[in-house]
């Protein structure tokens, strides 16, 4: 396991074989992907084909790496969601954080959690300088994840994707290591 201690409801860890059915649930529903621009896979064998890609184990070590953790709750194991830090420039320390979480868990601060714990690894282990976050500006859940965790709004995005033919707007948040630590002490 990876760190538990500062959110002991929560542990990250790789996913395992046993997590596909949890996985697959939550990845099913539109609810889930309605900020991410793509429709929700229902096809078994597109899913388990993600599932296996997801759950792979990944080096940071070349632009567009990507880490996935799969987050379960401490007490009986149960899935609840991912969180994932994509390198985005191995020469400029940059990673950007995200995160899925099964709507049937939301409103007990998992995520910010589970966020927490990812930001965690990522400014200590893997030493990144400056992670940061892009979401649909819609999406006022994940912008109260980020804003919790101190996360600095950097840049509006307006009308820069289009899904379904309708324009959105993407916020990017963002936070140095530095002010990670300051806070951690």
């Amino acid at each position: 396991m990876l760190n538990p201690s500062p959110a002991p409801r929560l542990q990250l860890r790789a996913f395992e074989p046993s997590d596909f059915e949890a996985y697959a649930h939550y990845h099913r529903q539109p609810a889930v992907y309605r900020y991410l621009y793509a429709e929700a896979p229902q096809d078994t064998a597109l899913l388990q084909a993600q599932f296996e890609r997801d759950a792979l184990p990944q080096r940071l070590a070349q632009d567009g790496d990507t880490r996935r953790f799969a987050v379960v709750r401490s007490s009986d194991g149960c899935l609840l969601g991912e969180t994932l830090l994509k390198l985005a420039s191995a020469a400029a320390r940059q990673a950007e954080v995200g995160y899925i979480f099964d709507p049937a868990h939301a409103g007990h601060g998992y995520a910010t959690e589970a966020v927490a714990l990812t930001l965690g690894q990522g400014f200590g282990a893997l030493g990144f300088h400056r992670i940061f976050a892009r979401l649909d500006a819609a999406n006022q859940r994940s912008v109260g994840v980020v804003e919790r965790l101190g996360m600095r709004r950097e840049a509006h995005l307006i009308e820069n994707d289009q899904f379904n033919g309708q324009w959105g707007d993407e916020y990017i948040y963002a936070l140095l290591a530095r002010e990670w630590h300051s806070r951690q002490g």
